[in-house]
């Protein structure tokens, strides 16, 4: 009986449900309470594409995690997660359409004039074909080489939606910026991983650096080519947080908490002489077989 329980009770993927369906059941409240504003399906457009790429980066943070965190069992939660991402880009997408009154003649042209909604489509038929194999029956049918094959472009989604993101607010870009370096975070790590194998808190912080560096330049070379602006202005406004942090200095903290995690979860245990914990080592994965791809295979990620 205890058996069946554990079978079907896990809390780690109800956990990962709740948080897949929440930003979609938030805007449903939002909705019913009239909370949207004048243009109401304007405001859940946004938000609903808002929430669907952090969910996304929630997605991709899953295999650095388990690895730097030695919790295997996060990856029975990355299906959900991605599924949840492809389930808000849909909302995205429906919704605009609605504005449009599926008038899909309008919307064609509309994605062929204007660049960012080109790239979020192009991201999103990615994002479809990422979803429609991520079952398991998918998974036995591709083979584990051609379905990690496939999996392995889902950083080309991620580029593809961030740039869509970016391209959407041209000037107000403090969250497109964190996400751009959020995202050189975890193609660095993913490109780290496979090259060297084991990911040492030292790495992670010269990472963590890294992107900071990339965010900032990122930030200044954006504005310059958009606005004008001094990009000197804007790098030396990253060492000025009287207006808060800039975006590079969030990458930076995140990616420091990432190494401090790795440092204190590489520790033995203080169990006594003997008894210490061996850190799971963080092999690299290049390809996974068959019956393991349907255990751990997820939207939106590759194996690795």
């Amino acid at each position: 009986m205890a058996t069946a329980r554990h079978h079907y009770w896990q809390p780690d993927k109800a956990l990962a449900l709740a948080v897949a369906a929440a930003p979609a059941m938030w805007l449903a409240v939002l909705a019913w309470d009239g909370d949207l504003g004048v243009r109401a399906v304007h405001e859940a457009i946004r938000i609903s594409g808002d929430w669907a790429l952090r969910l996304f980066w929630l997605t991709l943070l899953v295999s650095p995690a388990r690895r730097i965190l030695s919790a295997p069992r996060l990856i029975r939660v990355r299906r959900i997660l991605g599924l949840g991402t492809f389930g808000l880009t849909i909302l995205h997408l429906g919704l605009y359409a609605f504005e449009l009154q599926f008038n899909w003649g309008q919307i064609g042209m509309e994605i062929v004039l204007r660049t960012y909604l080109l790239v979020g489509a192009t991201a999103t038929i990615g994002l479809a074909a990422l979803a429609a194999t991520s079952s398991d029956l998918a998974i036995a049918r591709l083979g584990s080489r051609r379905w990690n094959r496939l999996h392995s472009f889902v950083h080309v989604g991620a580029a593809l939606s961030v740039l869509h993101f970016l391209l959407r607010f041209k000037t107000n870009t403090f969250e497109p910026m964190l996400m751009i370096g959020l995202c050189a975070w975890l193609t660095g790590y993913r490109l780290m991983h496979r090259g060297i194998g084991t990911v040492s808190a030292g790495h992670l912080f010269a990472l963590a650096a890294a992107c900071a560096i990339l965010t900032a330049a990122a930030e200044a070379g954006w504005h310059a080519t958009m606005t004008g602006v001094d990009p000197w202005r804007l790098l030396a406004a990253n060492l000025d947080i009287s207006d808060g942090l800039r975006p590079a200095l969030w990458v930076l903290i995140a990616g420091s908490i990432a190494a401090v995690a790795s440092f204190l979860s590489s520790r033995p245990s203080r169990r006594g002489p003997g008894r210490g914990l061996r850190p799971a080592p963080q092999r690299p994965i290049a390809r996974i077989s068959s019956s393991n791809a349907v255990s751990g295979a997820t939207q939106g990620q590759s194996a690795s």
